[in-house]
């Protein structure tokens, strides 16, 4: 870097925070929406799994004007959240953990859902048996089946709310010092010129990545190693 150059570590930390949060968020959504798809049957079930897969495919600019249009100021629940927050939720770092929320919990749902419909139902028979209760059943028979698969679905959730551009920059705009995530400060870097702070943003994001991934793989590896071939 030339002489005397700073790197804003803003960005850096507003995207590892809003990261986070929505991944918390998707977490707590998430699974209970992965649950409903894999274990219950209801008229319009695959029209909500296609709403769930939706955002995966449309693009981010179509993902953030549908996002507009539905928290603006002159939306319902936009006019909620000022009236109760006391100011407008979209060009803030809460409508980026917003954006990140919408681009990463898809991910984490179809994860959780095939983790859940792979768990063996005799587990959850026998429980139901001996009285267990639907909530019981899940946080002391299911979930620790499948957490494994959740956290690395949680860990991907991550690396995909960390990276989101799109979506932000729509609702949340770039502000710097306020809405500005590293994906963005990434592109104003480049944009201005400024090649060195946009590598050393660069190399962090992808080994931040790199060790989320690592994670991930090692969470959906059989614990027990390499399956042994009959010879």
């Amino acid at each position: 870097m030339p002489p005397g150059a700073t790197i804003d570590w803003f960005p850096l930390w507003l995207s590892l925070r809003v990261a986070a949060i929505s991944t918390a968020l998707a977490l707590a959504i998430g699974l209970w929406l992965a649950w409903i798809l894999a274990n219950r049957s209801f008229r319009g079930k695959e029209v909500l799994d296609a709403a769930v897969t939706l955002p995966l495919v449309l693009p981010p600019t179509v993902l953030g004007y549908y996002l507009l249009v539905l928290l603006g100021r002159a939306s319902p629940i936009g006019h909620l959240y000022e009236l109760v927050f006391g100011g407008p939720l979209v060009f803030t770092w809460q409508a980026a953990v917003v954006a990140s929320l919408f681009h990463s919990a898809p991910l984490l749902v179809k994860s959780a859902r095939a983790a859940f419909e792979s768990v063996d139902r005799s587990y959850e028979r026998a429980a139901r048996n001996l009285g267990a209760s639907e909530v019981r059943l899940f946080w002391r028979v299911t979930l620790p089946l499948v957490r494994r698969p959740v956290l690395a679905a949680g860990a991907l959730a991550f690396a995909r709310a960390l990276g989101d551009f799109g979506v932000t920059l729509m609702i949340a705009g770039n502000i710097p010092g306020r809405t500005q995530t590293v994906a963005i400060a990434i592109y104003d870097a480049v944009e201005g010129g400024n090649g060195a702070a946009a590598r050393v943003l660069v190399l962090i994001v992808s080994a931040l990545a790199l060790a989320i991934l690592t994670l991930a793989n090692r969470l959906t590896s059989n614990p027990f190693g390499p399956r042994q071939t009959a010879l």
